[in-house]
């Protein structure tokens, strides 16, 4: 099974979003392999989005992502990378299609509820910045057999 990196912003936090947000990835049958609050720092922003660093708007993304503590998952499943991605919507949520997370409870490009990895690679990645081994967990939910059918496990 693919494994992603999910953090739920500030953004969702504040608007008591959290637990909305993790209920569509559970019921979308997707596993949650880990999850834990915590507080991020510059020096690991600058990290997580070293893509951003030089760009004129990196520091009020600083000043959002650590204005509130952030909830970070690592959800497993087929293709999850691809599913979450689906799942989250365009990275402006004004532009986000209805039914999805941006979509449904967002209106920013920066204050967009969730940041979700873009390859499976970069959430191999993304996962080792915010977890310890330890903190990830493999195990089948009693539901897997009625999520998967023995095809899609091939």
């Amino acid at each position: 099974m693919e494994r992603t990196l999910i953090i739920l912003k500030p953004s969702a936090v504040q608007r008591a979003l959290v637990g909305k947000v993790i209920d569509r990835f559970q019921q979308k049958g997707l596993t949650i392999a880990g999850i834990k609050m915590m507080k991020l720092d510059e020096k690991i922003l600058r990290e997580h989005y070293a893509h951003l660093v030089d760009r004129p708007f990196f520091p009020s993304l600083v000043e959002s992502m650590t204005a509130t503590p952030v909830i970070v998952m690592c959800l497993e499943g087929r293709d999850v990378v691809e599913v979450v991605r689906a799942m989250t919507g365009a990275t402006n949520s004004r532009k986000a299609v209805p039914g999805t997370i941006r979509g449904d409870f967002g209106m920013s490009g920066q204050e967009n509820i969730v940041h979700a990895s873009d390859s499976p690679e970069n959430a191999i990645i993304e996962i080792n910045r915010f977890f310890r081994p330890e903190e990830i967990f493999d195990y089948k939910p009693i539901t897997f057999t009625s999520i998967y059918a023995p095809d899609d496990l091939a």
